[in-house]
């Protein structure tokens, strides 16, 4: 810590921060705009200045730029000093003269941080009387409205775009006064994190065009913290309604997961909750005709359904903790099974050993950026888990910045380290089935078929233990690159393992496992990040259920309820099926109508996460809390609820007392100790039970006019009895717990910038500690080695093709889809092979091939990827029309006549 002097007031502050971050985190208000937190500083918008004085007797001082300026011992400065005001204030005049001031209209309007910045510097009048400066603006893809003209030249989103996101086809073009930034051309933005520079743009450069099309301003939103729910990582957001409508999510920061940023499908992914294929009502169908009943009444009738024989509960690694935890109460733990195939069982399980047993550490986001040293072992994390693949960008530049420290430039002063950097990247090394967009930055890759991605790792293992490297690696080069990564492993202070489910590969997870637990044995610092499929899919896996396959040896059932379903891959749809077939009825519980929805018995319509409450638990093992940011239309309740209640109708009201999901953590904690942390999940509101956190903003509007067209005095707000939160503006004044935070506000500070009132120090945690507590992965365990299970080298075949997943951003993702830009951005199905291959085949991209597998045979259009290995075939995993295709499974190829 040194000591500074603001205003002649003395403070302590950590050192090795610049001076714009330490008076922000005293709570002084000073203008900034080129400044990011994880962007650092570059000194280009002049707009933080204060005045510096040499000591306590100096009178005239001079002014410097807060963000290039490192604290020191005994500095002094001045932040309302009338030079510097001054000086800000002419800054911020130069800025507007050619804004078109259009803030009326402007989607920013409100949350702006130019707007909240012009105010603080007390800038009003300008002077500028002559023709403004106009851009012509770009379309930007589904996602990103653009309008340059409102453009301060503040550099944040190329910075972002290509330094830090890496980013290819975005810059910044022009010269003096007419700086311009975008594309070279319309077209998408290609990035799969563009969506961030809604947020990193001070002004309404870019905006969200999804929100656009239903315009409400931000104070009129009402907002809730949130989880994602379309990956493993557990990023945290803030959905925002108005009328019942979701209207956008923006970032909630977490300092251990997604900090600053959030994917693109994570941010615009979400239109599954205002889709037209809502299941809106209860419905009952007997023989061929079909009715909405009154839910009493369908309670009643599936009541009827458990009692009446044998039932059994299929789960789902999409749905939260409660859910699946209340299914399972009410058919019995011997009756209650996942909603995943045998195969992907069976993977998951791996999952769940390694993190639970511990071999080596595993890393929070934030702790894999620090990585100094990365071995990817078949997961593309770009498409998987993309906030993932941001932290790895940021790790891989963490080896060239230590020569930048050792000149003493310090990790915010951005321009310098980069010219130091001069991209150069630390030791990545990524071994996988088909190219990934982390490729460029790697050290070593290895393409290779998931049986010999886990002997790769095995071999690795067996260098850094001193043993005879094993035979048959895919080539010399696999050898070398081995070795490679052996050496980078062994000499890295941070090492870092990632692998995870996406291979599809069991091998390739129990193969990860064995050698960080190696690492690990020589450098406790080591750590083992895995990827799983879906928001609950660690959750699930907490509550120790067998997968689809069981469920389907049983005979003679009355029914099934099926929660949450995802028959998105044909392993899960054909198992499902013979569940179903074998029963009676079934009663299904979800959000969207689908082919098993329109079949079913009795259909029950279930909240989604901004329609109801609940837990998930990421792959990580830290548990969340997701919040109810409205309450849904007509019939729509939580699965959670609508299961208390049959629960409560079969085995009594003692059988489900909870209230919500706080009394639900103690009955989960009481059989599976594991989640007794859960109880940590029930923050206390700042003032009291009786002063709730609210959801809408101190400034929202029209709350008596909105329904005006249906009654004019205003109806009480619905009561929540399950949180700590209420559907109002009213709720206590003081700020609320970091799990509690529903949006960012602070006198003087609208926009997102507001984050830093919130935070113990700029960049670090929230004040109070993250949101969620961990259940697994805290540290590294002690149990036995498993046993060494490598495969046998893959051998390919003459006329058949191993089906190996390819993942994709935009499709791989089912719900997802239900958004038309993700839709949009889709590739369309296709069937990729390797050079090699295609030769073999006579064929070239663009061709239609005809794939048999299991005797069924169906056309694809081919698609060329030169380092695919031979033998294998890509499948584009969870695209529309390819569910039909088991990968792992063999197939035969050949040109359609």
């Amino acid at each position: 810590m040194v000591k500074i002097f603001v205003e002649d007031r003395e403070h302590e502050v950590e050192e090795g921060q610049n001076l714009l971050q330490a008076v922000l985190g005293l709570g002084c208000d000073l203008p900034y705009f080129c400044w990011h937190p994880a962007l650092g500083s570059m000194g280009a918008c002049r707009a933080c200045a204060v005045k510096q004085f040499r000591d306590a007797d100096d009178e005239t001082g001079m002014i410097i730029m807060a963000c290039m300026t490192p604290v020191s011992d005994g500095l002094r400065v001045s932040v309302d000093d009338p030079e510097a005001r001054e000086f800000r204030t002419s800054i911020l005049e130069w800025y507007m003269t050619n804004h078109p001031h259009d803030c009326p209209v402007c989607d920013e309007g409100g949350e702006c941080h130019l707007q909240d910045m012009t105010v603080m510097s007390g800038h009003r009048d300008r002077e500028y009387r002559f023709t403004k400066r106009t851009h012509r603006n770009q379309n930007l893809g589904p996602f990103i409205n653009h309008e340059m003209n409102r453009c301060i030249a503040c550099y944040r989103c190329v910075r972002f775009y290509r330094d830090l996101a890496g980013g290819a086809d975005f810059n910044v073009f022009g010269s003096r006064n007419r700086v311009y930034f975008g594309r070279v051309a319309d077209g998408a933005l290609e990035s799969p994190f563009s969506g961030n520079l809604v947020e990193v743009c001070p002004t309404g450069v870019f905006t969200d065009k999804s929100a656009k099309a239903r315009t409400v301003r931000p104070w009129d939103l009402q907002t809730a913290p949130s989880v994602c729910m379309l990956c493993g990582l557990g990023c945290n957001t803030i959905p925002g309604e108005r009328n019942g409508v979701l209207r956008r999510i923006r970032n909630r920061y977490h300092g251990e997961i997604n900090r600053y940023f959030l994917c693109d499908r994570g941010r615009f992914g979400v239109e599954f909750v205002n889709s037209p294929r809502r299941i809106r009502h209860p419905v009952v169908r007997t023989g061929v005709a079909s009715e909405t009943a009154a839910a009493e009444a369908v309670v009643d009738h599936v009541a009827a359904l458990v009692t009446g024989g044998e039932t059994v509960g299929i789960g789902s690694t999409r749905a939260s903790l409660e859910a699946n935890f209340a299914l399972r109460r009410l058919v019995g733990a011997e009756n209650f099974f996942m909603g995943i195939g045998s195969d992907e069982a069976d993977r998951l399980r791996s999952v769940m050993e390694l993190l639970e047993s511990g071999p080596a550490r595993t890393p929070t986001l934030h702790e894999v950026a620090r990585a100094d040293a990365v071995l990817i072992l078949g997961e593309d994390v770009t498409n998987t888990a993309p906030l993932l693949d941001l932290a790895v960008r940021r790790a891989v530049l963490n080896k060239p910045k230590e020569q930048a420290r050792e000149l003493g430039i310090p990790d915010w002063n951005d321009v310098v380290n980069r010219l130091v950097v001069n991209g150069r990247c630390g030791p990545l090394h990524i071994a996988t089935v088909a190219p990934t967009a982390l490729d460029r930055l790697a050290t070593e890759t290895v393409r290779a078929a998931p049986p010999d991605i886990a002997r790769f790792a095995a071999a690795v293992a067996a260098i850094i233990a001193g043993e005879t490297l094993g035979p048959d690696l895919p080539g010399p080069d696999a050898d070398r690159a081995a070795g490679s990564a052996a050496a980078t492993l062994t000499t890295a202070k941070r090492p870092l393992i990632i692998s995870g489910m996406g291979s599809e590969s069991r091998a390739v997870i129990e193969a990860a496992g064995r050698l960080a637990r190696v690492v690990a044995a020589a450098n406790p610092a080591a750590a083992l990040s895995l990827v799983v499929p879906d928001c609950n899919s660690v959750g699930a896996g907490l509550l120790g259920a067998p997968g689809l396959g069981d469920a389907g040896t049983r005979d003679h059932l009355t029914a099934v309820i099926v929660l949450e379903p995802d028959p998105s891959t044909r392993e899960r749809r054909a198992e499902l099926a013979a569940v179903i077939d074998r029963a009676s009825h079934t009663v299904v519980i979800d959000h969207l109508e689908s082919p098993l929805s329109e079949a079913a018995e009795v259909v029950l319509p279930a909240a989604t996460f901004a329609e109801g409450n609940g837990t998930v638990v990421n792959n990580e093992g830290r548990a969340q809390r997701f919040y109810q940011v409205f309450v849904p239309a007509d019939e729509v309740r939580a699965s959670w609820q609508w299961l208390r209640q049959v629960c409560r109708r079969v085995h009594g009201d003692d059988s489900a007392p909870w209230a919500g999901p706080d009394e639900m953590a103690e009955s989960m904690s009481e059989e599976f100790p594991v989640l007794e942390p859960l109880g940590e999940l029930a923050p206390e509101p700042p003032g009291g039970p009786s002063r709730r956190v609210p959801r809408q903003s101190h400034r929202v509007t029209g709350r008596t006019s909105v329904n005006a067209h249906r009654q004019i005095r205003e109806p009480k707000p619905p009561e929540d009895h399950e949180s700590p939160m209420a559907f109002s503006m009213e709720g206590s004044p003081r700020r609320p717990p970091a799990d509690l935070i529903a949006r960012y506000w602070s006198p003087g500070w609208n926009s997102v910038q507001a984050l830093a009132m919130y935070q113990e120090e700029i960049g670090g945690s929230l004040r109070g500690g993250d949101p969620g507590v961990r259940v697994l992965g805290r540290r590294a365990g002690e149990t036995d080695e498993a046993p060494d299970r490598t495969p046998d080298a893959f051998a390919p075949r003459n006329n058949e093709w191993l089906l190996v997943p390819l993942h994709h951003l935009y499709g791989s993702e089912t719900l997802s889809m239900e958004t038309p830009g993700v839709a949009e951005q889709a590739p369309p199905p296709y069937l990729a092979l390797g050079v090699v291959d295609a030769g073999r085949l006579g064929v070239a991209s663009g061709d239609t091939l005809e794939v048999t597998v299991d005797g069924e045979t169906h056309r694809l259009p081919l698609r060329i990827i030169e380092d695919l290995p031979a033998g294998c075939a890509g499948l584009a995993d969870g695209l529309p029309g390819l569910s039909d295709f088991p990968a792992g499974r063999w197939a035969g190829l050949r040109r359609s006549p």
